[in-house]
């Protein structure tokens, strides 16, 4: 089925009909700066989720450095360990018998897998212009990203010319559009050229269109192309075997379109046919075209936190203040906004989900090689879809994770002898569900677990049965019937426990004082089994099916080993209390249960133990990344407590976000971006225990402030308002109908709504 189909209100219909005043907005919604770019992490990214650029707006020279969604090295590879089964009882027996290091040794040898296929996601190439102008007398400089309309621009003057360069990646005609233009005619001069790391790329220009082809890595990936025309208004364009001199023309359109053969067979003829479309649009109605798709997504929401006397001011500038200790609202709603902007510019139906750099990442061997990990990096990636009515943006992630099952049936057969699915740490384009490198990461088998908790969320927001029958159930009880053969008694406390598994990269000392990474037992593993087996409950009982799989998987769940708190107040992220040689490690995996799941959320002595738990990471540096420090926000959001919430938001601001306002784990990293977002949409609104929470961790520091359009579950659209700290008024649509319980501070209401019709309310429910 196409998730595309669901029903979604468009923001801007229904925004006129709240009888709200219009938010103060921040004119306008943009990045901008006062020069060009000096390195990759200030450039200005668009997309269209497959196809992305960054613009570096240099005024003689400019550099777009391209990149196409499916551009992968590697291939598909089986690299089960062949000693893996056999292994597994001996090494849960040195688990149970408390010998850790003994146990790691064994599954470093017969646990991971032999990876000798690599992979990584690449750039496409760059795009050179090389301007010729009869002065260099630059003045008005100004390099900017809108990101209400998603369009780059470069301005500038020399002499009495005024020039623009205009950037879009365009989802309806599936191109890359330049545009540029000129105060006063024959004034556009340049040479265009294409260049792609690694001198292997053949570039041939045929009926006046400029190719470019490989197949990465020598052959090892993907076979790529692109193709470019270059449509000018008045002077002489000369082709010139691998490049395109310009001269004396008004104004230019470069189109650049651009496939591979990873999903399609004909992908030159793919690209051709949509570049050639496109030729035959005029420049502006490629650009309506573009702001009308673009806009259908992004304008479903408003945020403002009041007037802002900083708009005036360069994106770099208010950053470095901020840094300094300056407050901006405005900047804090341009960050929420760019984060939006990202996953509508870098995850689209029916393509791939975005990775962790989105679809931005230059070279050849990005950092991690922007892959797709699973141990929080992509599921953090999708935190935002459904709070910021992105709803349809979700569906590669999800689409992904049932496509992950195939190889995940294979891996839990031969690496483990048992049913179901399984997937570890990470995987990439190729969807392997194996392991590899070292048990520290790499001994993790809940990856697929923990993604098909979004599978389930899915439906929560939207009710879409036929969604939950035909996609999100099956891929659930996959996950689910792995989890269930997995488990295994703990022989000292009779419960089950997961294992050999650990707590996501970290490591703790054995009373040896030697480090160790495994155990029987790890709190995330149980946090994500618990949330798995309940939903896929829930989800059977819902589609009335598999009622003895239902009752077995009460069975386990009613055995599983409990969340514990340890005699220091905090929740145990291993069987024990062992001393840890990072305790500021950056995964805060035992807090799984407070966000994303909600199992610590409803049992007040659990909820303290979980504040006492981030307390202590953060005495000792925790939040060090940016991805990490996302999280924290969700935490804090989830504890209601919006001046911590707000502290650590500040904090990534000032410590893990770049000029351009990426995310730096060091280095770039996007899961900042999108925790950061889907956060402050947690500070505003929560639905995760069947009730409408309204501002539940409003910081001081936003006393006057309104978003509209954001959701909850249920299929509710919501709209805020509030005034010196508190709720002024709150209208919900019901595109699903169904009973629903709202509450504010105190006060609670419970509606039951009719689908289709919008509820107002004041500040005190009424």
């Amino acid at each position: 089925m196409r998730l595309s189909s669901i029903k979604i209100y468009l923001f801007i219909s229904f925004f006129t009909t709240t009888g709200f005043t219009q938010p103060i907005k921040d004119r306008p919604l943009e990045l901008w700066f006062k020069r060009p770019a000096s390195e990759w992490n200030e450039a200005l990214p668009v997309g269209n989720g497959r196809l992305g650029a960054m613009v570096f707006g240099d005024v003689h020279s400019e550099r777009l450095q391209l990149n196409e969604s499916s551009v992968w090295s590697g291939s598909p590879a089986d690299f089960v360990n062949p000693k893996a089964k056999e292994s597994l009882s001996e090494i849960r027996r040195l688990l149970f018998e408390e010998k850790y290091v003994e146990a790691d040794e064994l599954a470093s040898n017969a646990m991971m897998g032999d990876k000798r296929v690599e992979s990584s996601y690449q750039t496409l190439g760059d795009l050179k212009l090389n301007f010729k102008y009869a002065s260099s007398a630059l003045a008005d400089y100004k390099r900017n990203l809108n990101i209400s309309n998603a369009i780059a621009s470069v301005n500038y003057s020399i002499d009495d010319v005024t020039y623009t360069r205009e950037v879009f990646s365009s989802a309806p005609d599936q191109v890359i559009v330049v545009r540029l233009s000129a105060s006063k005619q024959k004034s556009i001069s340049f040479i265009l050229s294409q260049s792609r790391t690694g001198d292997k790329a053949k570039f041939t220009i045929d009926n006046k269109i400029l190719y470019m082809r490989e197949h990465v890595n020598s052959g090892s990936g993907v076979k790529l192309v692109s193709a470019l025309k270059v449509i000018n208004e008045g002077g002489v364009v000369n082709y010139l075997g691998d490049s395109i001199q310009v001269k004396e023309a008004d104004n230019v359109t470069i189109l650049i379109s651009a496939a591979t053969n990873y999903k399609q067979k004909d992908y030159e003829e793919y690209a051709l046919r949509y570049l050639n479309n496109a030729a035959k649009l005029s420049y502006l109605k490629l650009k309506e075209r573009h702001i009308t798709d673009y806009q259908k997504y992004f304008n479903r929401v408003s945020f403002s936190l009041g007037a802002n006397d900083t708009v005036n001011v360069p994106t770099d500038v208010r950053l470095s203040r901020v840094k300094k200790g300056h407050t901006d609202p405005g900047l804090i709603t341009l960050y929420y906004q760019f984060g939006r902007y990202l996953l509508i510019s870098s995850s689209r139906p029916g393509g791939l989900p975005a990775n962790l750099q989105g679809i931005w990442a230059d070279g050849l061997n990005p950092p991690w090689s922007a892959d797709y990990h699973i141990n929080i990096n992509i599921q953090m990636n999708y935190w935002l879809s459904e709070l910021t009515n992105l709803s349809e943006l979700h569906e590669p992630f999800l689409k992904f994770i049932d496509a992950l099952r195939e190889d995940g049936r294979k891996t839990a057969k031969e690496m483990y002898g048992i049913e179901g699915a399984v997937a570890h740490f990470t995987t990439d384009a190729w969807r392997f569900t194996e392991t590899y490198g070292e048990p520290k990461w790499a001994m993790w088998p809940m990856g697929l677990a923990w993604s098909a908790q979004h599978l389930w969320e899915h439906y929560l927001f939207t009710k879409d049965l036929k969604y939950l029958r035909e996609l999100a159930y099956p891929a659930m009880k996959d996950a689910a019937e792995f989890c269930k053969n997995w488990l295994v008694e703990d022989p000292s406390s009779g419960y089950l426990v997961s294992g050999p598994s650990i707590s996501p990269e970290n490591t703790f000392k054995t009373p040896e004082g030697k480090v160790a990474t495994m155990v029987m037992g790890p709190t995330m593993d149980h946090m994500i089994i618990r949330e798995l087996l309940t939903n896929t409950i829930d989800a059977a009982e819902i589609l009335k099916v598999d009622e003895k799989f239902r009752e077995s998987l009460r069975q386990v769940r009613e055995r599983l080993t409990p969340t514990r708190v340890g005699k220091d107040g905090r929740i145990l992220e291993w069987t024990k209390e062992f001393e840890e040689p990072e305790p500021g490690h950056r995964h805060i995996s035992h807090l799984y249960g407070l966000h994303p799941g909600k199992e610590l959320t409803k049992d007040s002595l659990l909820l303290k133990a979980a504040r006492k738990t981030i307390d202590y990471r953060l005495a000792h540096g925790g939040g060090h990344t940016g991805w990490s420090r996302a999280w924290i926000i969700n935490f804090f959001a989830r504890l209601h407590d919006g001046e911590l919430a707000y502290e650590n938001l500040m904090a990534l601001l000032q410590k893990s976000t770049l000029p351009n306002l990426f995310d730096t784990h060091p280095p770039f990293q996007i899961d900042g971006n999108f925790g950061a977002t889907a956060g402050i949409t947690e500070m505003l609104l929560q639905s995760h225990n069947d009730e409408i929470l309204l501002l539940p961790a409003l910081p001081k520091a936003w006393e006057n402030g309104s978003i509209y359009g954001i959701c909850a579950r249920g299929g509710l659209v919501v709209d805020l308002d509030w005034k010196q700290g508190k709720l002024d008024q709150v209208s919900i649509l019901s595109k699903t109908g169904g009973v629903f319980r709202i509450r504010y501070g105190s006060q609670i209401k419970e509606m039951d709504a009719v689908k289709g019709k919008r509820y107002k309310l004041n500040g005190q429910l009424h």
